[in-house]
């Protein structure tokens, strides 16, 4: 009897140390599902949701404009500009003229910032160039405005002889930056405006009277360029251009330019043909060397073409 009594107080122990036990891993498990529970009725965090596609792509005829490519997004540019058609059937409208070609390359490796390179036919230039989004727009206007830097770096390779300006290889560096500022007003109308600073480090000079060297240019140029888009169908949009210098320079100062044109995009390709009096392709050469008068009627034929890959 008394072993019996013993094996029962033995089992009811047993009983006692497994409910501490249960309890002991319940308690953890309540207040962690309470935690849940808490944390699933806390207001979530609302994710900024941006503006897209202020503009189709990265230019907008002769200058870049505030978008850049989402991360790991690879781009081949091709851009061409015939020569002025002001000479009429002589060189077919300027198509038989002298004209520029670059051909670039460009990529994301992050959210909001692009590098890209590329070589240029006039005076075998080649340039190195990137671009940061600073700011977005947003789509409950709490950031109204796009805000993006662009900036490059460019040489001219070409061989050093008598025709050239070329005693140290900086004199081979020009410089240009870009502060753009865009805003998307309708699903269809698009416009931006820009600062820019373009720099060459050897400029070309004359002798004077006394026979002193005089600078023909400032270093430094300064500009401003608006440009916009209208969409007229999913596919096509009207595009235009304006540039007016600022700086005045001793002598050959620049012209502002005037352009227009359409765009066709497509899944993987944009591609833009217009008329403009600029008539070089980067933006140093254009802003400072520019004598294309379009009051004159010296515009001519050109167009951007570029392809887009994802990785």
């Amino acid at each position: 009897m008394k072993q019996h009594i013993q094996h029962f107080s033995m089992i009811r122990a047993i009983k006692r140390y497994a409910l501490l036990v249960l309890c002991s891993l319940a308690f953890p498990l309540a207040a962690l599902k309470a935690q849940t529970d808490s944390s699933s009725l806390a207001p979530a965090t609302k994710k900024k949701s941006f503006t897209k596609n202020t503009f189709e792509g990265n230019y907008v005829i002769d200058n870049q404009t505030v978008m850049v490519p989402i991360k790991g997004t690879f781009e081949f540019l091709m851009q061409h500009r015939f020569g002025t058609w002001d000479k009429g059937f002589t060189d077919l409208f300027g198509i038989f003229g002298g004209a520029h070609i670059r051909l670039a390359a460009n990529y994301a490796p992050m959210d909001r910032l692009q590098f890209g390179a590329g070589i240029y036919s006039e005076n075998m230039v080649v340039d190195f160039n990137s671009k940061y989004a600073i700011l977005k727009q947003t789509k409950d206007g709490s950031m109204p405005i796009s805000l993006t830097w662009f900036g490059n770096v460019a040489m001219d390779t070409r061989k050093k002889d008598n025709s050239t300006l070329f005693i140290t290889f900086a004199d081979r560096l020009n410089f240009f930056n870009q502060l753009i500022v865009a805003r998307k007003f309708t699903d269809k109308f698009s416009a931006q405006g820009s600062f820019n600073v373009t720099h060459f480090n050897n400029l070309e000079g004359y002798l004077d009277e006394n026979g002193k060297v005089q600078p023909m240019y400032e270093n430094t140029h300064l500009s401003f360029s608006l440009g916009g888009r209208y969409k007229v169908t999913d596919k096509m949009s009207i595009i235009a251009n304006y540039d007016q210098p600022i700086t005045q320079h001793p002598m050959n100062n620049p012209h502002p330019n005037l352009s227009g044109g359409i765009e066709i995009k497509t899944s993987g390709h944009c591609f833009q043909v217009f008329f403009a009096n600029y008539n070089a392709i980067l933006p140093q050469y254009n802003n400072l060397y520019n004598m294309n008068d379009y009051t004159k009627g010296q515009f001519l034929i050109g167009f951007n073409i570029n392809r887009l890959w994802n990785f």
